[in-house]
């Protein structure tokens, strides 16, 4: 993201800084670990390990016989009997290892963020009103990781596809983490704050809530493998609006399990976001705002210009990985941009807007 969209730390007390640098840190993570994900699930990895070693599980087969009794395991499973029953070792070995470093790179995330959370504890750098906030979103990753594996236990039983409900619980919940741990780390790199948000926040934050909205519904997209159909643009097939949109019933059943819905669903709010970032863009130019939100808002339409294209194109060509996980990356940075936005206009330093000096900008419509 562009530097100038953060705000000069220059003047922020070392140990809040220190502490926003190691939760920016622990946010880079989390977002390549949703990526990641993501990639697991295109690669159809994700239900290669059967087990779940929470613990014990850092260490992936070191020789022969190790490799054939995970491999014995997965030749168990539903998966393996219904769908890779082709399979051989070798290509075991290509599934195994993408979903081996989606697991990895979570408890590396625990290690990442636990470790310096004691020493900022220890050494008093961590403020004591604030130990609750900081142990909630340790154990909320901890809850995550069980999520992680409810969600992949739900492949393991007749049906060799996870539950699109737990994969949607599971991606929520990590873009809470996210989410929390950045504007936790923002709230230090701003710490002083104005007695009103600027007039402009609620609606970037009513904006934030539609672009999380529009990734939940790609989740279950992807969870009901929706974007193999339809493959048109932008119409989907010959029509504007599909037959087979309310064959489920009860009918709210079409919104969370009918892929056709699912897809249309996902459509209509990647639209309505689109049209509504364009909106505010256009809105708001003849508002004064402080700088970084300024550049913000610009970084926000550009963003989101290029994930609508990466989404067109992702339809287009039937889901290749390079493009779906490019999809999913811009995503998470198009959430990023919009609570950097959003945070901009709450967490606004103090005597600063009575006039337009070098911190606000007042760009004309």
């Amino acid at each position: 993201m562009p530097a100038s969209i953060m705000t000069d730390s220059s003047h922020i007390e070392p140990p809040d800084r220190r502490v926003a640098i190691w939760l920016l840190v622990c946010c880079a993570l989390v977002a390549a670990m949703v990526v990641l994900g993501g990639v697991t699930r295109l690669t159809g990895s994700g239900l290669s390990m059967v087990d779940w070693r929470p613990l014990l599980g850092w260490l992936p087969p070191l020789d022969h016989d190790a490799w054939q009794r995970v491999f014995d395991l997965y030749q168990q499973s539903p998966e393996f009997r219904q769908v890779n029953a082709h399979m051989d070792l070798s290509a075991f070995k290509g599934i195994f290892w993408l979903e081996y470093f989606h697991r990895l790179l979570g408890r590396t995330i625990g290690v990442v963020f636990l470790v310096p959370f004691l020493v900022f504890l220890a050494t008093g750098q961590i403020a004591r009103r604030d130990w609750p906030k900081f142990l909630g979103m340790f154990v909320l990753g901890g809850l995550q990781g069980a999520l992680g594996w409810y969600m992949v236990a739900s492949g393991l039983v007749d049906d060799p596809h996870v539950s699109q409900y737990r994969l949607v619980a599971h991606l929520s919940t990590a873009l809470l983490i996210y989410g929390w741990m950045l504007w936790a780390a923002l709230s230090l790199l701003v710490p002083r704050r104005a007695p009103e948000p600027h007039p402009w926040f609620r609606r970037s934050a009513w904006l934030t809530g539609l672009v999380s909205l529009t990734m939940l519904s790609g989740g279950f997209v992807a969870g009901l493998r929706a974007g193999l159909i339809y493959n048109t643009f932008p119409k989907m097939g010959e029509y504007w609006i599909p037959p087979g949109l309310t064959a489920l019933t009860p009918s709210w059943q079409n919104v969370f399990a009918n892929p056709i819905t699912a897809q249309f669903d996902h459509r209509l709010l990647a639209l309505t976001t689109f049209a509504a970032i364009v909106a505010y863009w256009l809105a708001s130019r003849g508002t004064a705002m402080p700088r970084r939100a300024a550049v913000a808002r610009n970084a926000l339409l550009h963003t989101a210009v290029l994930q609508v294209a990466l989404g067109i194109s992702t339809l287009l060509l039937a889901v290749p990985v390079p493009l779906a996980a490019a999809h999913q990356a811009t995503a998470v940075l198009l959430l990023t941009v919009s609570l950097i936005l959003t945070h901009s206009l709450r967490q606004i330093p103090m005597g600063r807007g009575a006039g337009l000096g070098d911190d606000w900008v007042h760009e004309r419509p």
